[in-house]
């Protein structure tokens, strides 16, 4: 009779080395060999990303085309809705307004109420009111300004509205769509048909003397 052994060993629990379950060969995964023209490579592209497009921002207001344009000295009120930049007393300031757009100008009340004085030329396109002065200047009033001033130039030249008198040395020219609402005082009128004057006119000596 065989004597009965000490140490008996037990089934193991791996895998591997159980009779019943044989070892498993994992093949080994080679990475693509590239070749040097990179011919079987294909590029790596990014993956677009949704992204959500902010709104242009809108502006606050457009600018309106200028109440006056040309060199001219002013000094008076001027009411401001909008964006006022630069710098005053220095030498070689400037002041930029950039005002909001008016539905019905004439209910806010004028864009200028003071006196302006030039030299060479001013072209009027808003509302303005006060004083209007120029020694050998030519004053234009766009078809659609409204002057409620007293004007003194060298030449006027109307196709708006003016409520005031108007002096001109030299000429006074009323377009088709031109009002005026006061006394003329001028060496020479021009009036083209359609155009409305209410007032007194006096016919003045030019500088050479002629009326």
């Amino acid at each position: 009779m065989s004597p009965k052994p000490a140490l008996i060993r037990e089934p193991s629990a791996i895998p591997g080395e159980d009779p019943r379950f044989p070892p498993t060969v994992v093949p080994t995964t080679r990475s693509p060999r590239i070749h040097n023209d990179n011919r079987s490579v294909s590029p790596i592209r990014p993956v677009p990303i949704a992204t959500k497009t902010a709104a242009p921002k809108e502006a606050s207001f457009q600018a309106r085309v200028p109440v006056i344009t040309g060199e001219a000295t002013y000094r008076g009120t001027i009411p401001v809705d909008g964006i006022i930049s630069g710098h005053l007393g220095a030498a070689g300031s400037s002041l930029a307004i950039k005002q909001r757009s008016r539905n019905n100008p004439e209910d806010l009340g004028p864009e200028l109420d003071g006196e302006i004085r030039f030299k060479d030329m001013l072209r009027i396109n808003g509302y303005v009111a006060g004083k209007i002065f120029s020694f050998k200047g030519t004053l234009i009033v766009d078809n659609s300004a409204r002057v409620d001033a007293d004007i003194d130039v060298a030449v006027c030249v109307v196709s708006g509205t003016v409520n005031g008198d108007v002096v001109a040395q030299q000429r006074v020219e009323l377009g088709p769509a031109a009002v005026i609402n006061g006394n003329i005082s001028t060496g020479s009128l021009v009036m083209r048909p359609g155009a409305v004057f209410t007032g007194n006119c006096r016919m003045i000596k030019n500088e050479d003397g002629a009326k």
